[in-house]
């Protein structure tokens, strides 16, 4: 069994929002968060925003989540028939994925295949900020969708 993986940190929470500029302006009025990372996913067919503590005096922003922890990772359907979109449908606005931090995802995936975990990708997909992401099947993972995030290479 490969055993050369372990989680490295929750690199975010993902809350899937009908609307991405309400839900980025109630939580950094309500809660004090900023936008740290945006972008237009088209293959995950998302809108998304990463955001963070706004950073204490000396702490730049990209440095922000590393010493805070998790950021939270606002999704927005970018069409009806996206996969957010039919969360959305199903469950309704809400939590729908918790992301670990991995240094490698497909050694990170191939340990969790060899434990009986499917994972939704046969190899990592580009994800956010150009890290490679993977995710375990919720119905192996007690009904969670976890996704695995390796940064890119320039990230924190």
């Amino acid at each position: 069994m490969t055993d050369d993986f372990a989680v490295l940190a929750v690199d975010h929470v993902g809350i899937a929002v009908p609307d991405l500029d309400a839900a980025i302006d109630f939580h950094c009025s309500t809660f004090g968060l900023q936008v740290t990372h945006r972008e237009i996913n088209e293959e995950q067919g998302v809108a998304e925003a990463m955001l963070s503590p706004v950073p204490t005096a000396g702490e730049s922003a990209a440095s922000t989540t590393a010493s805070h922890g998790a950021a939270i990772q606002l999704l927005a359907p970018l069409a009806p028939e996206s996969t957010i979109a039919a969360f959305i449908g199903r469950s309704g606005p809400g939590l729908q994925q918790l992301a670990y931090r991995v240094a490698d995802v497909e050694a990170a995936a191939t340990s969790l295949r060899e434990r009986g975990v499917r994972m939704l990708y046969a190899e990592a997909k580009v994800g956010t900020g150009a890290s490679l992401i993977n995710f375990a099947h919720p119905k192996d993972t007690g009904g969670v969708l976890i996704e695995l995030v390796q940064p890119a290479t320039d990230s924190p």
